[in-house]
Order: structure tokens, then sequence, then C-alpha cells
């Protein structure tokens, strides 16, 4: 069967290629479009929420969302009054939360590793707390009330809103339970978002019950995802364990994800990168390096997975592209192994990359672009406004002391010598002793004390400009300490403003910077086996009651 893909960007002319296939007698027309949606300048308005100089800009709605406008007359949730409250900076109750996570969890629990869909469908890479990014994908893809969704994992971490991403998708699912696919990424466990910013997000708007009871939940993910019977979607990649489909659906999902094995191959592997891959010698699996787990595997492994399986290509997140996708290396058949899609844009504020979805319909496959939203500004990590001062005082006590040094400096011959009375002159000269050579101790001493004191001065100066650094940049500097593991690369500060602003500047630099973060955090594991919460209540009783 003659299969014919395209290729076309609204900024480059549109490529054509044909492979051939055996699934089918009748001919077949996949394609891929490409093209790109424009809001805003991409980049991000930071909106201070602690004054109303703009009367435009709302304060935030700091009364949690009624249970009676939240959930209608059945009990179920309304993602649109929940959606409007979330873009007011509003939370919901803690027992609303409780709620809506135990049902979902429900859901969840009852799904196999492997969904299955048919299209139309638009699938979404990482969204990691971006949520009014997420906003922006869902008015570009359609309304889950009438549209069919495939989330790939990680929507929590990094960004500031991963409560309102996932208990909006929590409710989307809910109401739309067979259409609205959400998968696990390596983002939804314990250790990372204990790493990550996710629990401390959770402590600051809701309470530890709400995150144990989120972490249950997110045990019971399915973990890919099958459109029309050729395409995988997953959020990592594949297992030198895994031959077949069914090898999924074997996985002992409910639980947090191992270092090791199938089910975190599924989660953290990556494909090897082109640039890398020799096809005559490369192997199917190397080890992660850069992940510090898992593996990365060649095209030879892809290909050799995809025709076990009578698939067309693994449609994959997890790794920021700075347009939003990469299709990679292309099949005997034409189609791209492996297509790449990342769905947060001005990733972690620093990136400047592109988002993009996939949306796939009767077979063509339209990649949209679009760049990033305006959302209201958080300190860095949720810090308080004291944490944040902190620059502010040092600097100003640093002003001080170098004040302190200049006066010392000035009156330096008022300074005490060895020897010497309150004015500084010694006790033999102040008796008429004739040693000549006092006159010349006295001077060199002087002399050392005023090069020490100017040592000082120049020390003090140069560390007042580096709080300046530190007080002008800070939400940048904590920026930076974000994305390079948690201290500023040696040097910087000492480069002024500018130095910042360029470490963090551009995509290739700020990946460089994170590369760290994208690792297997080397703390310990946060203990799975927590007290009992909310989920794990209403899924004990769940599989307690008798089948119908």
């Amino acid at each position: 069967m003659p299969l014919s893909v395209r290729t076309a960007d609204e900024r480059a002319s549109a490529m054509a290629f044909t492979a051939t296939t055996g699934y089918s007698d009748e001919p077949q027309e996949v394609e891929i479009a490409v093209s790109s949606v424009s809001n805003q300048s991409g980049k991000v308005k930071r909106m201070l929420m602690t004054e109303r100089g703009d009367p435009s800009v709302a304060p935030p709605d700091w009364e949690p969302l009624a249970s009676s406008e939240l959930f209608d007359e059945k009990g179920m949730p309304r993602p649109d009054v929940a959606l409007e409250h979330f873009k007011k900076e509003g939370l919901l109750s803690e027992a609303d939360a409780l709620t809506i996570i135990a049902k979902c969890a429900l859901i969840w629990k009852d799904e196999p590793n492997v969904m299955r869909l048919e299209d139309p469908v638009v699938i979404s890479g990482d969204v990691h707390g971006q949520f009014f990014d997420l906003l922006n994908l869902l008015s570009i893809g359609g309304n889950p009330r009438n549209q069919k969704y495939i989330f790939l994992g990680d929507y929590v971490d990094r960004g500031c809103f991963g409560m309102e991403v996932i208990l909006l998708l929590m409710c989307y699912k809910i109401c739309y339970p067979t259409t609205m696919i959400t998968l696990r990424g390596n983002h939804e466990s314990r250790h990372l978002t204990a790493y990550f910013n996710f629990k401390r997000e959770v402590l600051y708007k809701y309470s530890i019950a709400v995150y144990n009871a989120m972490m249950s939940a997110f045990d019971c993910l399915p973990l890919a995802c099958i459109v029309n019977n050729r395409f995988l979607c997953l959020h990592g990649g594949l297992s030198p364990e895994l031959k077949r489909v069914a090898d999924i659906n074997a996985i002992h999902r409910f639980r947090e994800p191992p270092s090791s094995g199938p089910m975190c191959d599924l989660l953290w592997a990556d494909p090897l990168d082109e640039k890398e891959e020799d096809s005559a010698t490369s192997p199917h699996f190397v080890p992660n390096t850069t992940r510090g787990c898992s593996y990365v595997y060649s095209h030879a492994a892809a290909c050799s997975f995809l025709q076990e399986n009578s698939l067309i290509t693994v449609i994959r997140g997890h790794e920021a592209q700075d347009e939003g996708y990469h299709l990679y290396k292309k099949t005997a058949k034409g189609f791209p192994a492996v297509i790449c899609i990342f769905s947060a844009p001005n990733y972690c504020d620093t990136y400047d990359n592109r988002a993009a979805i996939v949306m796939l319909n009767k077979n063509v496959m339209n990649i949209r672009q679009f760049n990033s939203s305006p959302h209201p500004y958080y300190l860095p990590n949720f810090m308080n406004a004291f944490t944040w001062s902190l620059p502010f005082v040092a600097e100003k006590l640093l002003d001080i002391w170098t004040n302190v040094l200049h006066l010392i400096d000035v009156n330096e011959d008022q300074y005490l010598i060895p020897g010497g009375d309150a004015n500084g002159i010694s006790s033999s000269a102040a008796n008429g002793g004739s040693d000549s050579g006092i006159g010349n101790g006295q001077g060199s001493v002087l002399e050392q004390r005023g090069e020490h004191i100017r040592k000082k001065i120049l020390t003090m100066a140069k560390l007042s400009r580096m709080f300046r650094t530190l007080r002008e940049e800070n939400d940048n500097i904590v920026l930076l300490k974000g994305l390079a593991g948690g201290t500023i690369p040696q040097g910087v500060l000492q480069l002024g403003p500018e130095g910042v602003k360029e470490a963090i500047r551009g995509f290739q630099r700020s990946k460089e910077l994170d590369s760290p973060n994208e690792r297997w955090p080397d703390s310990p594991l946060e203990d799975p086996s927590s007290v009992p919460n909310a989920v794990t209540r209403a899924l004990s009783e769940h599989s307690s009651m008798p089948s119908p």
C-alpha cells in the first residue's frame, strides 16, 4: 500500500516523500503538517499581585471555590467553573481537592497499562505546571467536551501552577473518562516532586494530606496509549526488556517508579541523538548517562519494536525542544520512527522555546506550534518576602562597613602604632629618644596598615557590587541557581547584571545549565508507604466491593 508523508511549515517549503507498507491493499495517505499559532510575543509578562498600580490586573481570588459551584447536582465537577476560578489564582477547599483526587484515582485504577483510542485526537507533551500555557493549548486543540486528548505526562514540577494543571485535568478526566487519556511521566512520583518544587507548591497552597493523596493517585496512572493501532504514545521511550506491547500490560504499575527496569525505561528512556548514531555500529540500547538511569535507544531499536508490533511510530515527550517538536530519522516505510512533542513554551521562563501539540485526524498529523502566554508572578520557589529581601539587607550592611573603612583610611594617621599613645606618637619619641630608626619604623607600620585597610576597602567594594547584583537581579539569580543545580556558576556575579542575563539567555545555554536537573536525583527516595490518605482509603474500599 502506498503511504505518502508530507511535512510542511509556514516558514519552509513542503517536503514530500513516499513509502510502501503491507498493512492494507487500500491506498492510504499519512500527512504531517506543521503550522504555527502566534499569541503575544512569547515573553513572560510578570504580573505582580502585591499592588494594584495597574487596575487591569485583578487581585487573586482569596476565597476557595464553593462546593455548590464546583460540583453539579450529581456530584460531577464542573471543569469550566474550576478553570475560571484557577485563572484568578483561586484555590479549592482541601475537602473538594481530596474529593476530585479520589474520584480520578478510582478511574485511573480501573484502566489498563496500555490504553487504546481512535482519532481524531490531540496529543500533548510535557506541561510542567504551566497552567496558563495549558489554557492556550486547550483553546488551540479544542474543548475536551468535544475533543479527545492524550497527555503524555509531566503535568507538575518546574512551573508554579502544577496543582491547577493537574486538578483541571482531573476534572476533565472525571467528566470524560474515555476521551481524556492521561499517562504517567517521570515527574509523577514522590522522588521528583520532593526534589523539585511540586511538593513545596502543594504544601504552600494546600496541605501534606493533599500531597500524599496526589502521590497515591499518580501511582494509578496508565503508562501508554495506542492510537488507531498504529501510533504508540508514551512519556519516555523503549526498553530492552519490552519486545511487544503486551509486555507493557504485564508491568505492575501501582507503585513509585523504580530507578531501573521496564517501568523506569517507559518514563525515562531517550532516543539516541542522530548526530551521535552510527547505524552500522550503534547497539540497540546503551546506558543513559544524561539521565543517570535507564537507556538511550537507537533508531534500529525503534524500528525493530515498531516492526514487531505493526506500528508506525512512537510519539513521546520528556525532552524540551526548541521548536516544540522533533521528527527523528525515518523508518524504511518513510515515516519518522520517533516523534518528540514538548508542550511547555518558554520552559522554566528561560528556555525561550516554542511548544507544540499533535492533532491527528484520519491519518493526517498536524503539528501546531504556539508561544508562551503571560502568567501571574510568584517569588521563586514560593519564598516569602523576608527571604527574598535578604540581599537588600546584606548590600546595605556592606555599604555601611565600606563607608566606615573609608573613614578609617582617611584618618589612618590617627591609628595607634605599637608603643604609641592615643595620638599615634611613640613613647620613645615623646621622651626625646635619639633612635633615628624609630621614625622609619613608624612610617613602615603606618604604610602597612594603610595598605591593609585599602585592600579591605577593595574587597568590601567587590562584595558590595556582588550583593548589588544579587539584589538587582534577584529573580534571575534564583532562576540561574535552579538551572545550574542549586549553585551559581563561578564568576557570574562578578560579571554584573548583564553577565547574569547572558548566562540564562537562549535555548541551548539554558538546556546546558539545566542538564543536572534532567538526571535521576541523588537525594534519598521518598518513602512511598506513607500514612493512609483519602485516595488509599478510597482505593481500598473500591477493591473490597463485590463485583457486579
